[in-house]
């Protein structure tokens, strides 16, 4: 199904589509690479999680970066 009203990204003589606003910023941008570092980062923390206290702070580590994130992104006015 064909988003009514998608956004695009031009780089130059490339032009890609955003799926959304978060990837609209991260294509624009250029932080794809950090994305990808970032979820290397999550999957390795999440594989480590054995037992329920160990995913309490996994949790907890994960939701204070998100705040974070969420503080940043409203800061500079794209959430």
């Amino acid at each position: 199904m064909k988003n009514k009203n998608p956004l695009y990204v031009v780089k130059g003589k490339n032009v890609m589509e955003a799926k959304g606003l978060i990837d609209l910023v991260v294509k624009k941008l250029n932080l794809e690479p950090l994305m990808e570092v970032l979820k290397s980062i999550l999957t390795m923390l999440l594989e480590q999680v054995k037992s329920y206290p160990m995913l309490l702070i996994v949790k907890a580590m994960i939701d204070e970066w998100m705040k974070k994130l969420t503080e940043m992104m409203t800061k500079f006015g794209i959430a």
